[in-house]
């Protein structure tokens, strides 16, 4: 932000319309213990250009991810966002566009949501997709309890292997609603256990949830299991990492009911693990038990296309009673970028980009088998996204790492406990080059 500069003048035409007579009188309702007696240790003042060099030295301390070669995944990725899209979504049209309520005055800001909700129903395969949610946690949790309200029930099934965030979500968000998490067990290979999913499905269940790839990186076939959830009465609610729809089927070919995901590798920087950007779609019969916002696109009075908020089911709207959700703002300039990413890469580079994630991470993963006492924990199939079993502690084996200038992955101890205190979940984009692997690989037979 720019400094604007107050004469005393200034200060004191602002202390006189607040009927104050100096600064102190302020702060005079915060009680005397918790002020400052003496003034603040921070030395005399500098000029301008020594102020910046200190502050930069300041900063050289930092080992931000984006000067690291970064195998984090776990929902958020490091991808290629080429600079056209910083420069496109920072237009003065998009980021001093008007609410969306006001269709007279907001149809740009109301066309990116049209173009938004379009680009997310054709990579899911499902007909509606709503204005963006906050992120891939809460749009799952907000799927779930969608799931509830459309079945009548209480119970919700998922799969130990779901994003542990997720999870964190969803048990808050269904604490206060009577609504009960029924967790079903991974087998050896990494995937949902079929046989106690048939256990956990009886007649209360609301939603079966199934995110694929899961959080250990593995394949989840949810297709194998539409018409057993079908059957017992439940939706079927998929988490999918998007850019693996480059390869995978989408949730609208093996019929599923509701999709949910994290768009934050569309476009957008790790940014500190924010902001995000939830996205959701649906069968169209489920329309009306969307929350948040729905955009179409209709004609004026002089038969000229127009786009207008055509469901909003939210309690500001509408009687609170009748509402689907809280949910309040679309992540609209997040949801811009994503536009603006997936119109650039189009479908055939969208495929480029899934194909070169996955050959990258299978030559990865074949790189580090060859290290001595270092192996995969589980051999199921995955896209970008591995587990490795660690001859150590994973957290001894990211502090190695990251002596080298890498980012090895996830330490699994952190959200699965003692069991996996040996495992590393590490994710491979297009960024990471051949010699990214062998300095990872160099930290390993170090170990």
């Amino acid at each position: 932000m720019p400094y604007i500069y107050h004469t005393d003048d200034d200060r004191r035409e602002m202390l006189e319309s607040l009927g104050l007579l100096s600064e102190d009188d302020l702060f005079d309702r915060i009680p005397a213990k918790f002020r400052l007696k003496t003034a603040l240790q921070i030395g005399e003042g500098k000029p301008e250009y020594d102020t910046l060099r200190e502050f930069e030295t300041l900063g050289d301390k930092n080992r931000p991810a984006g000067g690291l070669a970064s195998f984090l995944g776990g929902g958020i990725y490091d991808h290629i966002v080429p600079s056209v899209v910083r420069h496109l979504a920072g237009r003065s049209e998009f980021y001093t566009a008007y609410t969306p309520y006001q269709p007279e005055v907001s149809q740009g800001t109301l066309q990116v949501i049209f173009e938004y909700q379009t680009a997310i129903s054709r990579l899911t395969g499902l007909p509606v997709a709503n204005a963006s949610m906050y992120d891939g946690a809460t749009a799952l949790a907000e799927a779930c309890v969608m799931a509830a309200k459309i079945t009548k029930r209480r119970v919700l099934v998922h799969g130990e292997s779901l994003n542990p965030r997720y999870r964190d979500v969803l048990k808050t968000y269904t604490a206060g609603q009577e609504l009960v998490l029924r967790p079903v067990r991974v087998t050896p290979r990494g995937d949902l256990d079929a046989g106690a999913l048939r256990a956990a499905l009886t007649g209360d269940v609301a939603a079966v949830v199934l995110q694929t790839p899961n959080y250990f990186g593995v394949i989840e076939c949810p297709w194998e299991y539409r018409s057993l959830v079908r059957d017992s009465g439940a939706l079927l609610v998929v988490a999918v990492d998007p850019v693996s729809l480059s390869l995978l089927k989408s949730p609208g070919d093996y019929d599923a009911d509701i999709c949910v995901g994290e768009g934050q590798s569309l476009g957008n920087e790790m940014n500190f693990g924010g902001p995000l950007l939830g996205f959701m779609s649906c069968k169209n019969e489920y329309v009306r038990n969307l929350p948040g916002r729905l955009v179409s696109e209709t004609k004026d009075i002089d038969g000229k296309r127009a786009y207008v908020l055509t469901l909003q089911t939210r309690e500001q709207h509408i009687r609170r009673d009748k509402a689907t959700s809280n949910i309040c703002t679309n992540q609209g300039h997040v949801a811009l970028r994503t536009v603006i990413y997936l119109s650039l890469l189009g479908e055939t580079g969208f495929h480029e980009l899934g194909k070169i994630c996955h050959d990258k991470a299978v030559r990865l993963s074949t790189m580090i088998a060859l290290c001595k006492g270092f192996s995969l924990r589980f051999p199921g199939p995955f896209f970008r996204e591995f587990v490795v079993r660690c001859p150590v502690s994973a957290a001894a084996v990211v502090e190695k790492a990251r002596d080298r200038g890498v980012l090895a992955g996830i330490p699994l101890n952190k959200y699965f406990g003692e069991p996996f205190r040996n495992d590393l979940l590490v994710a491979v984009t297009e960024k990471r080059t051949d010699d990214d692997f062998q300095r990872l690989c160099d930290s390993f037979k170090t170990m």
